[in-house]
Parts: structure tokens; C-alpha cells; sequence
């Protein structure tokens, strides 16, 4: 099965890993982890968790795009958080940030509580699998 690598290049540069694998027997698309670092590799708002999701999803799709699929296209999501309580407690903004690319849209998704993440001051990261058509 050949499988294509995938790093657009408007998202920062992946030190040791792949943003996307893509295989092309079965169009499925792994995406890596990512969170909401901006182009030069700093974490987009390093205190803001809906800003950092926003950027999270943005990187996604810029993803997505590449291979030519959607945000619909994801079948699961894996979502890590350093603060389950925080995301708990904005729970309604980030339901709105997730329907403008999501719509009404939900693929399999996990919530996941975390010490850390490898990024500094990454608040979430998210990963997940899809299908394109």
C-alpha cells in the first residue's frame, strides 16, 4: 500500500514526525497530533484555550485540504487537555468554535486529561483519523 506524507506548508515545520500519512489504497488520513501552533512553531496564545483550540482546528484543516477532504471526512477524534475542568468550563464557546468547522458534524471523540503536552504551553491537542472520499 503506498502511502503519501503530508506537511503543508503553511503549518510550522514537524520536527521528527509527519503532520498526515495518506494512504491511497483505502484513502484513509492519519493525522498527527496538532495543536494550536502557528506557522513559526510558537503556540498561537499560550494562555487562551479557545484560541488554541480555534488554531488547533484551523492546522486540521489546513491538513485536510492537502488531501483533499473535509473536516467532515474526520471518523475519530482524540482530544488531550491539560485541564479537563477548564475545557469543561468553557465548554459552550468551544461547541461554538467546533460547529464553524464541524457544523452539526460529530465523528468518534475522546477527551483525554494530560500532565503535559510536547509542545510548551499547548493547552490541547487533538488527533484523529479520516476518510476521504
Amino acid at each position: 500500500m503506498q502511502k503519501t506524507i503530508l506537511n503543508p506548508e503553511t503549518l510550522a515545520p514537524p520536527r521528527g514526525y509527519s503532520n498526515a500519512i495518506l494512504t491511497q489504497g483505502g484513502r484513509v488520513l492519519f493525522l498527527a497530533g496538532q495543536t494550536g501552533m502557528d506557522a513559526t512553531g510558537k503556540i498561537a496564545n499560550p494562555f487562551d484555550l479557545i484560541d488554541q483550540f480555534h488554531k488547533t482546528l484551523e492546522n486540521m484543516q489546513t491538513v485536510l485540504r492537502q488531501a483533499g477532504g473535509s473536516m467532515t471526512d474526520i471518523v475519530k477524534l482524540t482530544i488531550y487537555v491539560t485541564d479537563k475542568r477548564a475545557y469543561h468550563a468553557q465548554r459552550s464557546r468551544i461547541g461554538e468554535v467546533y460547529r464553524e468547522y464541524f457544523g452539526k458534524y460529530f465523528p468518534a471523540m475522546t477527551l483525554i486529561e494530560v500532565k503535559g503536552l510536547y509542545d510548551q504551553n499547548a493547552m490541547i491537542e487533538i488527533e484523529g483519523i479520516a476518510v476521504i472520499p
